[in-house]
């Protein structure tokens, strides 16, 4: 059920991170949040959401050294990852796809409704 799915955006912008907190939990969704990746760990370790959405460039701990640590722990293996950055695919760091990310998603090329059916995509397939 949507409104049991527990969705972690990892975004370092107040103003990125509360739209994206308005428009999942207007859809239902039990939402946490974290400014950085080091936030981020401490916070899915507590929360163990289905869906996080991930900014890469981030002060303290960058989105994909925070997705290779927690790639690392047995119970965060099939968490689904979409990234959800400004930076083109083209400059996305190798590493990222080796690291099991579900969508790949630029955020000035989606609208926030655009992100919530890319999020009810994932958890109902």
């Amino acid at each position: 059920m949507k409104d049991k799915t527990k969705i972690c955006i990892i975004e370092d912008e107040l103003s990125i991170r509360n739209l994206y907190l308005f428009k999942l939990k207007l859809e239902g969704f039990d939402v946490s949040l974290a400014e950085n990746g080091e936030v981020g760990l401490r916070v899915i370790e507590k929360e163990r959401p289905e869906v996080i959405l991930l900014d890469l460039r981030m002060p303290v701990m960058t989105g994909e050294d925070m997705l290779e640590e927690l790639r690392t722990y047995d119970w965060a293996k099939d968490i689904k990852v979409i990234v959800l950055t400004n930076i083109s695919k083209d400059e996305a760091p190798t590493k990222l796809r080796l690291l099991n990310v579900d969508r790949y998603v630029v955020k000035a090329h989606h609208t926030p409704q655009q992100i919530v059916d890319i999020v009810n995509e994932l958890i109902n397939k």
